[in-house]
C-alpha cells in the first residue's frame, strides 16, 4: 500500500531533522577555508581567472553555465576537490564518463587555460578545486549574476569517484524527496536546493533528460492549456525526437526566455508550469512541495532576495570539503592529472 500524504510529509520531515543533525557535527571539523589565502602567494589570482573568464563568456555566452555546472558536480562527489577534472589513467578511474556527467559536462578547457596562466604567474601554488570555484563566480557575474566572495585554500584531491558520481548528483526525473535527500546529505537545506537550481536560468538540457516530460504529458499537465505553452512544446518537440536514440544531445534552454541572462525567470517558468526538467517543476507543483512551492514564489517576485539566497547557498556549496584531501591532496600542477 502507497504511503499517504501525511506519512510521506512526516518522513520528509524526519529526513531534514537527521541529516540537519549529522551535518552539524560534520561542518565544526571541516578545516577553514579564508579569503585572503592567496594574498601573499599569488596577489593577481583573481585577476587571472577574471580575464580568462570573461573571453570565455565573451565567446559563448554558454560557456558560464557549463563552469558552474562543472563546479556543482566537483562539489557533490567528495566535497570541492577538483576530482571532476581528472581524466581516466591506468591507475585512475575519473569522473567524467559517470552517466550523469559523460554528456553533461564541458568547459574543462577553460579550466585548463586559467592554470596554465596561474603556472606561469604563481606555480604550484593555486589548486585547481579553488581555480574551479572563483570561475563559477566570475560566470556567474559575467551573466548578470551576484557576487560573492569565494573562501579559498582547497587542496586537489589524488582520488576520484565515479560511483559516488552515480549515487550523488541528483537527476533530471527524480521526485522531489530523492533530489531533497541528496542536498541534504551535502549540508545543504532546501532553501539552498531551491535557490542553486535557479542557475538554470543559465542552463541547457539535453534531450534525453527532458523526453519523458515532454511526451509523457507531464508537461501538459503543469503548463494547461495555455496556447503560449502550447507553442513552446510544440517547440520542444521539434527540437527532440519522440524516438530515443534519436537526437539524444540534441539541447534546448531551460529557460528560453532569457537563457543568456542571469535572473529570476526560471522561476516565473515554473509558476507557469513550464520548467523543462521534472526535478525543477517538482519545486512547485509537487504534493509535497509545501516550502519548496512557496520558496518558488518568493524568488519569481523578488530577485534582490533570490540573488542574496543564490549567493550565500553558492559559498556553502564551495565550503563542502573533502577532509582527505586536505591531508593526503595537493596542488595539481595540470588539473587533468595527478602529479607524479
Amino acid at each position: 500500500m502507497a504511503p499517504s500524504l501525511c506519512s510521506r510529509t512526516f518522513i520528509l520531515q524526519f529526513m531534514l531533522l537527521v541529516f540537519s543533525i549529522l551535518n552539524t557535527s560534520l561542518q565544526a571539523s571541516e578545516p577553514p577555508l579564508t579569503l585572503d589565502y592567496y594574498a601573499s602567494a599569488c596577489p593577481n589570482l583573481f585577476d587571472i581567472v577574471k580575464k580568462e573568464m570573461e573571453c570565455a563568456v565573451l565567446s559563448d555566452p554558454r560557456n558560464a553555465a557549463l563552469i558552474v555546472r562543472l563546479h556543482f558536480h566537483d562539489c557533490f562527489v567528495q566535497g570541492c576537490d577538483g576530482s571532476v577534472l581528472l581524466d581516466d589513467t591506468i591507475t585512475l578511474t575519473g569522473e567524467k564518463k559517470a552517466s550523469p556527467n559523460i554528456h553533461s559536462l564541458k568547459g574543462f578547457r577553460i579550466i585548463d587555460k586559467i592554470k596554465n596562466n596561474l603556472e606561469s604567474e604563481c606555480p604550484g601554488i593555486v589548486s585547481c578545486a579553488d581555480i574551479l570555484t572563483i570561475a563559477a563566480r566570475d560566470a556567474v557575474i559575467l551573466v548578470g549574476g551576484p557576487y560573492w566572495d569565494v573562501p579559498l585554500g582547497r587542496k586537489d584531491s589524488i582520488t576520484a569517484s565515479p560511483e559516488l558520481a552515480e549515487a550523488n548528483l541528483p537527476t533530471a526525473n527524480e521526485d522531489l524527496a530523492t533530489i531533497i535527500s541528496k542536498f541534504l546529505y551535502q549540508g545543504l537545506s532546501v532553501t539552498d536546493m531551491v535557490a542553486l537550481s535557479g542557475a538554470h536560468t543559465i542552463g541547457m538540457a539535453r534531450c534525453k533528460n527532458v523526453r519523458a516530460r515532454i511526451y509523457g504529458g507531464d508537461f501538459e499537465a503543469t503548463s494547461g492549456s495555455n496556447p503560449l505553452s502550447q507553442s513552446y512544446l510544440s517547440s520542444l518537440k521539434s527540437t527532440c525526437p519522440p524516438v530515443g536514440g534519436v537526437g539524444d544531445n540534441n539541447v534546448t534552454a531551460m529557460d528560453y526566455v532569457t537563457p543568456d541572462l542571469f535572473d529570476n525567470s526560471f522561476y516565473h517558468l515554473l509558476l507557469k508550469g513550464e520548467g523543462l526538467l521534472s526535478s525543477d517543476q517538482e519545486m512547485y507543483s509537487s504534493l509535497f512541495g509545501i516550502q519548496t512551492k512557496q520558496l518558488v514564489k518568493q524568488y519569481a517576485a523578488d530577485p534582490v532576495a533570490f540573488f542574496q539566497q543564490f549567493s550565500d547557498s553558492m559559498v556553502k556549496l564551495g565550503n563542502i570539503t573533502n577532509q582527505d584531501s586536505f591531508a593526503t591532496g595537493e596542488v595539481r600542477k595540470i588539473c587533468r592529472f595527478v602529479n607524479t
